[in-house]
């Protein structure tokens, strides 16, 4: 009884009461077609009811934090454990998370650094050792005769407070000012400060104007300015509004450059006091980008060459005239074509004039006003604005002109010169962090330190190097430390929580997995597969969704639900091992894994139209310089283990530019010389898994576009004509057809002041989102809300006469959507469904023969069978003649493809170069192909 964990009348979504014993402490696969319910029965019951009995084990204060845990529909669940999901959709688009920062590993750098670490100078390279008082004197006698000088002690350094008593006994030891937060105060006078905020405050020591005879009163200022921070003083020039620290603790002897003392927060980019200065720790900034700001160089600035004059030129505007006064004083032709322009000229138009300037600008209503100063160039003047706008539409067309660059004060490091001053093993924390985690690892593990410092130090190495051994045995030794987190790919962020969890090592937890394979190579499902069984040996139940076969072979029970999608799953088709699966007439999972169905390889590969998209010279991230040629009018498919470069090379590079060559989009594609070809295509569509809205209001039938169809339908039956209803009579979205109790979202969110919001269906229209009198309208005896609650199958029997709507929505059907909604929220759809549906949309519209589609990973949250129809719509679009290019690890696609391109051999700096290019046939016969040595045995 006890090692089973036991569901009786598993209703959720579309389950047909479903019971089913599933033994614990396994590794537990649940697979089936996409949408039979396998995730319904993974997460919404068996996840949800495990949740939901934790928190109510919580006091009620606690549970108003947590939201409302609504009851799967299900009799009853026993042997239930604590459960934990590690899914794919919570990765953090902030762009200050880092994989460093996501798995901990930086916080126990941090540590290390603060406490082993030396500081060096970085213009004269040696160790930074504390200064003496003679020293720092002898710094300030460099300074101008007559410069005046303010001493000052930083006593509170971002701290929260109001610090009232503090200010008491500063003034009772005798100090009259203080610097809190830039404003400067009298001691004597009220000082109120918001204590949730943090301070900085600095008690001025001291005033002196340097002259001769000044040095004693300095000495002592400085002795009693260290006294009151314990060896920190700054001093102030107020004469060039400059500042310096000194440190009894720590400074170059040759230059003074000091660094304040080594503490874990100094190392953090989030913190203002080891951020740099200039990015504030982000890496990237915004900045004006000259290919937006001039999209076509062949031009001259009188022709709108430069897009922020465009309007303006010929004009009486005062910021032209202005713009104009600047040419004639650098001699600018302004007939000339941009590109003709020298560096030194274009530096005039974009950053200003070098001297001030006078003139005299005449305004519409004739009033002349002469000034003389410097005149903005166009670069600087959108800058500008930029910061000191506060309008929001101001602020988005200034931001039109921009794009993220990397810092060039940080180099993209987000640190300051003082943090990256420090080192440990010979490299600094960025450097570090920049390394793969494969290279971390081997650097963490041979790490020279003195006795003394291993002592201190051995902890924080132990836990850094665990960390890191567990990451490279999920696969992601390629990976960076410093990586955004906004950039990892779901499968990614799944396995980075997976090896924090196997970190944790605890037991008697049920683990719920969903599809941890996505984005690896064969190569590495080894290691994640040996991951899962570590989970499983520290006494732990695994359940994980999953279409990998391999994953299903080294598993010890296999649930396949089924048999279709939607209102055709639901059922438990067959449970056992992966034995008793393959032996199952019934099991469509059992029949692939048997090998009894299979995905055919095709009889001949496409010839393609002749012609080649090339790109030359591709250097971004890992990439080394490389050549890629795509054949247009083929099935394309890049592969390489993970971390060889394909996104970089297919999405960052490739996919920005078409975009910006046929859209003007305005992203600035990765690092490369040229791109050859680009004239042969007219358009680019990219079908990425990004949801398709984001609230319930988008769905698969707006998306498509056939919603307005099927609008205009109900317009022109008879009843909406004598009622004189046009089409926005059936829009959901606006007054009129519409209930406006709900305001056509069918459900009512309803406040519980200390408890969680309760959505219930609306009173008035129970859930069906319009009015009574809409509703009164049909056809075909259906209402407007009969049919969006229809399934796309539904639809086609019942749209069967009407080409127009019915061809799009067998798009739909056709990429195996036949069982969702028509008007099924957008939200509830998988990533794999969002792309299905945005690769409909796309399907209904004509071909062009000269487009190009391009697919990350397609087959995520795809079975085998549904593979299989993703592959003959792909097909059908290049038999029209357009150009498909696909990343993809899926042995089934890959082996129909037409042209491979294997990049690799190995992932991260170990990546990055093209290993073997051509037809299957030929790649399955490299030796130094990884792809290959898997697909001889497919083909």
């Amino acid at each position: 009884m006890e090692d089973k964990l036991i569901i009786r009348g598993a209703r959720e979504n579309n389950l047909k009461n479903i019971n089913i014993d599933i033994p614990k402490n396994k590794l537990v696969i649940m697979t089936g077609l996409s949408g039979s319910g396998k995730t319904s029965l993974a997460f919404d019951t068996i996840y949800a009811e495990g949740q939901r009995r934790y928190v109510e084990s919580l006091s009620a204060y606690a549970r108003q934090f947590l939201g409302n845990m609504e009851k799967p529909d299900v009799d009853a669940i026993e042997g239930l454990s604590p459960a934990i999901a590690i899914d794919q959709k919570t990765t953090s688009n902030n762009p200050r998370s880092t994989v460093g920062t996501v798995t901990e590993i930086y916080d126990y750098l941090r540590l290390l650094y603060a406490r082993v670490g030396k500081a060096y100078c970085p213009k004269h390279d040696v160790v930074i050792e504390s200064q003496t008082i003679k020293q720092m004197a002898d710094t300030i006698d460099q300074y101008a005769d007559g410069d005046r000088l303010m001493v000052v002690a930083r006593v509170v350094k971002r701290k929260k407070g109001t610090f009232k008593d503090y200010f008491a006994d500063l003034l009772k030891d005798g100090y009259l000012r203080v610097v809190v937060d830039g404003q400067n105060y009298m001691l004597d006078e009220e000082i109120e400060l918001d204590k949730n905020k943090k301070h900085d405050i600095d008690v001025v020591i001291d005033r002196i104007i340097k002259k001769e005879g000044y040095r004693s009163r300095l000495v002592d200022s400085l002795e009693v300015g260290l006294k009151l921070t314990g060896g920190e003083v700054i001093v102030q020039n107020l004469t060039t509004k400059t500042e310096e620290l000194f440190s009894e603790h720590l400074a170059c002897p040759i230059c003074g450059f000091s660094v304040p003392k080594l503490e874990p927060r100094l190392f953090s980019f989030n913190n203002p006091l080891g951020a740099c200065p200039d990015c504030r720790g982000l890496g990237i900034k915004n900045e004006v980008d000259d290919d937006l700001l001039i999209p076509d160089w062949s031009k001259s600035i009188n022709e709108g060459g430069l897009r922020y004059f465009k309007t303006a030129v010929g004009t009486n505007r005062i910021e032209w005239q202005r713009f104009l006064i600047l040419c004639k004083k650098y001699k600018i032709d302004l007939d000339k074509p941009l590109k003709d322009f020298t560096k030194q000229e274009l530096s005039y138009i974009l950053d200003g004039s070098r001297e001030p300037i006078s003139y005299e600008i005449v305004s519409d209503s004739g009033n002349v006003s002469r000034t003389t100063k410097f005149i903005e160039g166009v670069r600087t003047l959108i800058a500008r604005r930029y910061e000191e706008t506060t309008s929001k539409w101001s602020k988005e067309w200034y931001a039109s002109f921009m794009s993220e660059h990397t810092c060039l004060t940080c180099k993209g490091r987000r640190l300051n010169d003082q943090v990256l001053s420090v080192r440990v093993g010979g490299l600094n924390i960025a450097e570090f962090t920049e390394q793969s985690i494969e290279d971390a690892l081997h650097f963490i593990q041979n790490i020279k330190l003195t006795d003394y410092e291993m002592n201190i130090a051995r902890l924080v190495v132990k836990e850094i190097n665990d960390r890191l051994t567990f990451l490279n045995n999920v696969g992601l030794g390629y990976l960076t430390l410093a990586r955004r987190a906004g950039g990892l790919s779901g499968g990614e962020a799944q396995r980075i929580r997976l090896a924090t969890q196997i970190g944790t090592r605890l037991t008697g937890v049920l683990y719920v997995l969903d599809e941890p394979s996505i984005g690896l190579h064969q190569r590495d499902n080894e290691k994640l597969i040996k991951s899962l069984q570590d989970i499983r040996d520290l006494g732990n139940s695994v359940l994980v969704v999953e279409h990998d076969e391999d994953t299903m072979r080294a598993s010890d029970f296999i649930v396949d639900i089924g048999p279709g999608a939607g209102v055709h799953g639901g059922q438990v088709i067959c449970a056992g091992t992966p034995e008793e699966v393959m032996n199952c007439k019934d099991s469509i999972t059992g029949q692939y894994l048997s090998g009894n169905r299979k995905i055919e390889v095709p009889q001949k590969r496409r010839k393609g139209n002749g012609l080649f998209i090339e790109v030359k010279g591709a250097k971004e991230h890992n990439l080394k310089n490389i050549n890629v040629k795509f054949p247009l009018g083929k099935f394309n498919v890049v592969t390489g283990v993970s971390g060889s470069g394909k996104s970089t090379l297919v999405n960052d590079i490739l996919g920005k530019s078409l975009m910006r060559y046929v859209y003007q989009s305005k992203e600035r594609p990765g690092l490369h010389k040229e791109i050859l070809g680009i004239e042969n295509i007219d358009k680019v569509i990219e079908v990425s898994q990004d949801p398709i809205g984001r609230t319930p209001r988008s769905n698969p039938v707006t998306y498509t576009g056939v919603f307005d169809d099927i609008r205009d339908l109900f317009a022109q039956t008879n009843e909406a004509k004598m009622r004189g209803y046009d089409k926005g009579r059936f829009s959901f979205n606006v007054k009129g057809g519409r209930c406006e109790a709900c305001q056509g979202d069918g459900l009512k969110k309803i406040s519980m002041h200390f408890l969680p919001d309760v959505y219930v269906p609306c009173e008035q229209c129970e859930g069906k989102r319009y009015n009574e009198e809409t509703l009164q309208v049909t056809y075909k005896d259906k209402n407007i809300y009969d049919v969006l609650e229809m399934t796309v199958e539904e639809a086609l029997d019942f749209f069967d006469n009407l080409p127009k709507i019915r061809n799009k929505i067998q798009t739909l059907y056709d990429v195996g959507l036949g069982y969702i909604k028509l008007g099924q929220s957008a939200t509830t759809l998988s990533g794999g469904e969002a792309q299905r549906v945005k690769l409909a949309s796309e399907l209904q519209k004509k071909s062009t023969g000269k487009t190009v589609y391009i697919l990350d990973e397609p087959t995520t949250g795809l079975h085998s069978h549904d593979v299989a129809r993703l592959i003959d719509v792909l097909q059908r679009i290049v038999d029209q003649g357009d150009t498909i290019i696909v990343i993809e690890h899926n042995l089934d696609v890959i082996k129909v493809a037409d042209h491979i391109i294997d990049l690799g051999p190995e992932g991260g700096a170990g990546g990055g170069t093209i290993v073997v290019t051509g037809t299957p046939e030929k790649v399955a016969k490299c030796e130094k192909s990884y792809t290959g040595q898997f697909l001889k045995s497919m083909l």
